[in-house]
């Protein structure tokens, strides 16, 4: 039987299945306490929660799927979500870097009226701050920038772990959203751009967090599953 309304604890969980699931991750249990930073059994309890309100199913093996019910309410809060964090940073004026745990509050408590008057104020546009796209189902694939060779032309495309301490890192670094540069140097620790703006170097754990267009594109890859959580707060992903 489909629950009639999540509550905000199942849409958080929700949020972050759907989140392994555009990733390309596996939808397990140690995943999403991993991306959480929850305990095991807290995790386990909101599974079978989730399960027994409708919105998941789980297989012989354990692994995550969504119901269509589930499907659709991971996919209206996480369309909201990232709707929230365009309106704030575009409307509102807050930095990109600081918008993603302010878009955590806000999501839950919106009305119908004020979604309607934010989905009105951001306009045409298709991505989050962060580069994830606001219709759910049309994200473009990219390539870690961790992967790419020296001499690679690439374009900044996604940060695929919002963790805010991340990006403050990534914004201190000269790291933007469409950026464009070549890949100076990848020495297995730092990789190092040359942009219009000058250089920029971030190490190659975070760089395997950043999605780009590059050429050329070295072989597709989804990123490793250790780099789900590089924040200090709750929310790393």
């Amino acid at each position: 039987m489909v629950a009639e309304h999540a509550t905000v604890a199942e849409e958080e969980y929700l949020q972050t299945l759907f989140w392994l699931f555009e990733a390309g991750l596996p939808m397990t249990g140690a995943n999403l306490s991993r991306a959480m930073q929850l305990s095991a059994p807290t995790v386990h309890e909101m599974i079978g929660r989730l399960e027994r309100d409708g919105y998941i199913v789980r297989d012989a093996d354990r692994m995550i799927g969504f119901t269509p019910s589930g499907r659709s309410h991971a996919e209206r809060i996480v369309s909201r979500h990232r709707m929230i964090e365009r309106f704030l940073t575009d409307v509102v004026g807050v930095p990109w870097d600081d918008v993603h745990e302010e878009a955590e509050h806000l999501e839950h408590a919106m009305t119908p009226r004020f979604e309607a008057y934010v989905r009105a104020s951001v306009g045409e546009a298709k991505t989050c701050p962060h580069g994830h796209p606001i219709r759910v189902g049309e994200r473009i694939d990219g390539a870690p920038l961790a992967d790419c060779e020296t001499g690679a032309k690439v374009t900044i495309l996604r940060f695929e772990n919002e963790a805010e301490d991340l990006l403050h890192y990534l914004k201190d670094a000269g790291i933007e959203l469409g950026l464009q540069g070549a890949v100076a140097s990848n020495d297995g620790e730092l990789v190092e751009l040359i942009t219009d703006g000058g250089r920029s170097s971030v190490t190659v754990s975070v760089a395997e967090t950043v999605s780009v267009l590059a050429e050329p594109s070295p072989p597709a890859r989804i990123a490793l599953p250790e780099q789900l959580v590089l924040g200090r707060e709750r929310y790393g992903r």
